[in-house]
């Protein structure tokens, strides 16, 4: 079992940023790809960002390419959100996810555990 914790939301204003923050325990870290989700009010669930194992490749939405980076620190059990110019579309509850069999690391039927989420919210 793979226990998840998000930190680092909040309010900020358009063009602002923030860093997601994401603790994971229960299993050897680095055997684990992570994935970021996130989840408006009254809309479905969608793919942020996702990095594997040792880090060296990573996926992003189309909508958050280029603002948002994604990374992780296999020592710390970490896996971060680096989240720039930010703008309304962006609020949401971001989730952290672990995936242990790989596949397709945009879907999120392919996550074991998931994390109960941080609350992002910008402001226009």
């Amino acid at each position: 079992q793979v226990q998840l914790v998000e930190s680092g939301g909040g309010l900020v204003q358009a063009g602002g940023s923030l860093r997601l923050s994401c603790a994971a325990s229960g299993r050897t870290f680095s055997t684990l790809n992570m994935g970021w989700f996130r989840q408006a009010p009254g809309k479905a669930r969608e793919f942020v960002a996702a990095i594997r194992r040792l880090g060296a490749t990573t996926f992003y939405a189309d909508s958050v390419k280029g603002r948002f980076t994604v990374s992780r620190d296999n020592a710390q059990n970490m896996v971060y959100l680096q989240m720039n110019s930010l703008q309304f579309e962006d609020t949401a509850i971001y989730h952290c996810a672990s995936n242990l069999r790989g596949g397709i690391l945009t879907m999120s039927s392919v996550y074991d555990y998931w994390g109960q989420g941080t609350q992002v919210t910008v402001s226009s």
